[in-house]
């Protein structure tokens, strides 16, 4: 309810949360005794140590049914990757095949700096992955990227907080929100939730207006959302936050603001992933005993929000074919499924995502496993709500700047909104 171009796992990133938890050295694990030019490199962010073991065994797997190739893994550090993939890019010294989130990725997709997929990677392969998560790796109609873990949010709500306020069950709906917002509120003196207007911060509130229906952009790239679903979701925002009904502090604290309001027990829900309970019961136990798992808020489509990390491959890479089938293994369903269990993420392959383990628990199960197949269910109308999209931070600061002017009642909704379409078309 982070998204700093390096946190899209914002806590619905929420792989960012889970891997800037790591610990990361910053060096190469070396998993051959080969590290002459010959070797394919290849880049992760922030996966070490916790899952070394894995991708050694990984790699050594490849090594061992392609004999004649060398893989050299390079752990980077999650705040590093951007300006070190945009050095290796311009000097021709990019690795040959890296670890992104969309977001970046399709900026340097822009500049021609990746391998065409299509050309690469028949229809075959391609329908192997999940076709709404294949298409965040697309830009102009060219195939850029290999999805690989995913993260789905979820609602972790108070059970305590919201029997208090006389509320049987967690909101699925922007317009439950809205009625839980006021109910919460005028019930107990808390709110409901937090949820930033940051314009350098999580795009929760961006992708909440795809969920309510507003195309942010046409096919010429030209700001659609000045009309009256527009004006209707802006109206939203505002009048919540007129109301008394949001935290004041939503205009200039980002998302970690939310997470500390829950765990301290003044709000009853938060959008986070599946993994942050975990984060929730070491830091606020009381907090922890009394949450539970609902399906991500969503407005009348359905659409529900996913992060995706991918794989690309640099158009400069010496061995292209070595490199794209190094990726595939990566990606391969039995591949995914480990690496899903192991970090608690989600797979990007159909057939991994059929095991068992993301479809039923018993019913002991604890709020962390429950929530796993609440977030894997989530999956069937998940999508990138924000596709590859070139200044999409720009977007997202011409709305939210917008946004804040309204609620503060320097401008109508509708200034608002026409505003934002002007600063976005004129950028």
């Amino acid at each position: 309810m982070k998204r700093k171009s390096w946190q899209l796992f914002t806590i619905f990133g929420l792989v960012g949360l889970l891997l800037s938890a790591l610990v990361s050295c910053g060096k190469p694990a070396v998993n051959s005794p080969t590290q002459n030019s010959m070797a394919l490199e290849f880049w992760t962010m922030q996966l070490q140590p916790q899952f070394t073991e894995y991708f050694n065994q990984t790699i050594a797997n490849f090594e061992k049914e392609n004999p004649t190739v060398k893989v050299r893994w390079v752990d980077v550090p999650w705040s590093a990757m951007e300006s070190k993939i945009l050095g290796a890019v311009s000097a021709k010294t990019a690795p040959d095949v890296v670890n992104l989130n969309p977001d970046f990725a399709s900026l340097l997709a822009g500049r021609n700096a990746w391998l065409d997929l299509d050309a690469r990677i028949p229809e075959q392969v391609r329908s192997t992955y999940l076709p709404n998560i294949w298409k965040s790796g697309v830009l102009d109609g060219k195939s850029f990227g290999i999805p690989w873990y995913l993260t789905t949010g979820v609602t972790i709500y108070n059970t305590d907080l919201l029997k208090k306020a006389g509320i049987a069950k967690p909101p699925t709906t922007y317009t439950e929100l809205a009625q839980v917002a006021k109910q919460v509120k005028q019930k107990t003196g808390k709110f409901a939730f937090f949820v930033t207007f940051v314009p350098e911060d999580s795009a929760e509130v961006l992708q909440s207006l795809v969920q309510m229906g507003v195309t942010l952009v046409d096919a010429q790239g030209k700001a659609a959302f000045n009309n009256d679903k527009g004006k209707a979701a802006f109206e939203y925002w505002v009048d919540l936050y007129k109301g008394g009904f949001l935290p004041q502090d939503v205009l200039v604290q980002g998302h970690r603001r939310a997470i500390e309001l829950y765990q301290s027990g003044d709000t009853a829900l938060l959008a986070s992933g599946p993994q942050f309970l975990k984060a929730i019961a070491e830091n606020a136990p009381s907090i922890g005993a009394v949450s539970a798992v609902a399906p991500q808020i969503t407005g009348p489509n359905g659409k529900k929000t996913v992060a995706v990390m991918n794989l690309v491959v640099p158009r400069d890479s010496k061995r292209p074919d070595d490199a794209v089938k190094f990726a595939l293994f990566v990606t391969n369903s039995q591949n995914q499924l480990a690496f899903a269990k192991a970090a608690n993420v989600l797979p990007s392959s159909v057939d991994a995502l059929k095991d068992s383990y993301f479809k039923s628990v018993p019913a002991d199960a604890p709020t962390a496993d429950r929530a796993r197949i609440v977030s894997a269910s989530g999956l069937e109308k998940a999508e990138l709500l924000i596709p590859p999209l070139k200044d999409v931070k720009k977007l997202q600061k011409a709305i939210y700047d917008n946004l804040q002017a309204a609620m503060l009642g320097e401008k109508s909704v509708e200034q608002a909104v026409a505003d934002a379409a002007t600063a976005w078309d004129q950028r």
